[in-house]
């Protein structure tokens, strides 16, 4: 059964996409089995698979709103060796439509169902807001991973977060978990960045992967060629930090390891 994360934070530009693909891509240079999700309107997790958003003709709202089957919609080449669920601004939609329905915050997780014995990994990114989108993603995910970025602000929002998890998990999905806070753009010359990183060290302790995700110029080119950052430049750091980040959660469900 794979392990089902939703990689969430309702601020923009902390590293959320880039987590997803190039976590998607490391995953699946480690041998395992791995379906990424993008829920995001923006469907930058599509472009960066190297998938034309605006040319698919079927998404996760046709998915969402039963109107494509998972095998309709599941796209298998993409440029990170990982399949994909793709989306476009066709998801603002499917919220929409999907506020009608009964058992709303259920539909990700009820599409998914089938697909939990064909994967290792699915990895669902979330759009930056606590949306209906969000709450199906926490809904169905066994583990949460939240990006923070290494800057300013960086604590802002992130108890919302964690108080919307925990809601989720009183009410809607009691076996969701937090699988860590991955800290993303960090520069180690930068005071800023060391004192963030303290801070979350400090108030959540265990719960802080040891990973730590740079900036680095290769991880901010690879989208635009539609690449991960493993295809685009496997040496460099922002590569190796992924893979890392990959070993980490790996040894964390070391049973799904192939022997």
């Amino acid at each position: 059964m794979a392990v089902v994360f939703a990689l969430a934070n309702q601020k923009g530009g902390v590293g959320k996409t880039t987590t997803s693909v190039n976590l998607a891509a490391a995953l699946a240079a480690q041998r395992q089995r791995v379906l990424l999700i993008d829920l995001d309107p923006q469907g930058n997790a599509t472009s960066g698979s190297g998938v034309d958003k605006y040319e698919v003709e079927t998404s996760i709202y046709h998915l969402l709103l039963g109107e494509a089957t998972a095998a309709e919609t599941i796209i298998e080449e993409t440029t990170g060796g990982y399949h994909l669920v793709p989306a476009n601004t066709d998801v603002i939609a499917a919220e929409v439509n999907m506020l009608d329905m009964p058992s709303r915050e259920y539909r990700l997780r009820d599409v998914l169902a089938p697909l939990l014995a064909n994967y290792d990994y699915i990895l669902i990114d979330c759009p930056p807001s606590l949306s209906m989108l969000t709450v199906n993603a926490l809904a169905a995910a066994t583990e949460v991973i939240v990006p923070v970025q290494c800057e300013y602000y960086a604590l802002e929002g992130l108890t919302a977060l964690l108080d919307t998890i925990e809601n989720i998990q009183a009410t809607v999905n009691p076996d969701l978990q937090i699988g860590g806070l991955l800290r993303t753009m960090f520069d180690p010359r930068n005071s800023l960045s060391n004192d963030v990183s303290t801070q979350l060290l400090t108030h959540f302790g265990d719960q802080v992967y040891r990973t730590i995700i740079p900036r680095n110029v290769r991880l901010a080119e690879a989208p635009s060629y539609g690449e991960s950052v493993l295809s685009y430049d496997r040496r460099s750091r922002g590569a190796l930090s992924y893979l890392a980040l990959a070993g980490e959660i790996l040894r964390q469900h070391k049973n799904r390891v192939p022997a």
